[in-house]
């Protein structure tokens, strides 16, 4: 926090000072962009990136602060090409990067197809680093990193394994990168927040379940509202924080993770799961 303390904002002239956020379409992303349109008064515009251009713009209107709508598959690489066109033709800095963009499935080895696998690798994990690395060209020191990973990453869950294991390697690549970048004063947060049961989160995780069949999780208990989670997070990554745990359950989850065997926290989720 000392070392965040110390960095000023750049004088970087005409550059307009953006707020760039993936996963913004629905849920969590949507929340923080309608968060940083209350709070960040210091930001020109708010780039809106996600696969639904009808959300994108709806969601445009609702802001005060300027907006621009990218309707792209961060899983294409040409809608990573045309996310640093836009970056390098904009000339702008991005003060405020928000990777929300992220996908589950629930199911074991078995149900899960491998299709829903490679996809939640491929959004969870690769476009997150490749949206990462592309914006941290455009950024300067106080810039800000938010990276979504999940509770789920502080210890393996089955019958939501691939899910688990994707955000384990997002939260050790964030914690990593931050340290990476302090010597660029750019503040790096994991937000790892547990359920949240007013997004789409939910639904589309359970959809890879066939119908009648005994749902692998039976509840999604202790969730948390998703601007909760926006507000907090934001505050978090603000006082240059390592890692945000906005909510109660998900603060109790890391503090046992670090004692308990991973084993013991095996069980605990499945007699979680099960209740």
């Amino acid at each position: 926090m000392l070392v965040y303390a110390a960095a000023k904002k750049p004088k970087t002239g005409s550059k307009k000072r953006i707020a760039l956020i993936t996963g913004a379409s629905s849920g969590l992303g949507r929340e923080y962009a309608r968060r940083l349109d209350r709070t960040e008064k210091d930001l020109d515009e708010i780039w809106l990136v996600a696969r639904r251009a009808d959300r994108l713009n709806a969601l445009a209107g609702e802001l005060a602060c300027g907006t621009r709508v990218l309707p792209l598959d961060l899983t294409k690489p040409e809608s990573l090409t045309a996310l640093k066109t836009a970056l390098t033709e904009a000339d702008v800095e991005v003060a405020v990067l928000i990777n929300c963009a992220g996908l589950g499935k629930i199911g074991n080895y078995e149900k899960l197809p491998l299709a829903d696998s490679d996809n939640m690798i491929e959004v969870n994990d690769r476009a997150a680093v490749d949206v990462t690395v592309t914006a941290l060209s455009f950024m300067g020191p106080g810039g800000r990193i938010l990276e979504i990973c999940s509770t789920a990453a502080f210890q393996p869950l089955q019958h939501f394994n691939v899910y688990a294991a994707s955000k384990i390697f997002l939260y050790h690549y964030t914690r990593a990168l931050r340290m990476e970048l302090l010597p660029r004063h750019i503040r790096v947060t994991a937000v790892c927040p547990y359920w949240m049961r007013d997004t789409e989160f939910i639904p589309i995780a359970k959809a890879a379940e066939a119908k009648g069949e005994k749902p692998a999780i039976k509840n999604f208990a202790f969730g948390v509202p998703a601007d909760r989670v926006a507000r907090r997070s934001l505050r978090t990554n603000r006082l240059g924080m390592a890692v945000s745990t906005p909510g109660l359950f998900c603060t109790i989850h890391r503090f046992f993770s670090k004692l308990l065997p991973r084993e013991v926290l095996l069980y605990f989720w499945e007699l979680l799961r099960r209740l």
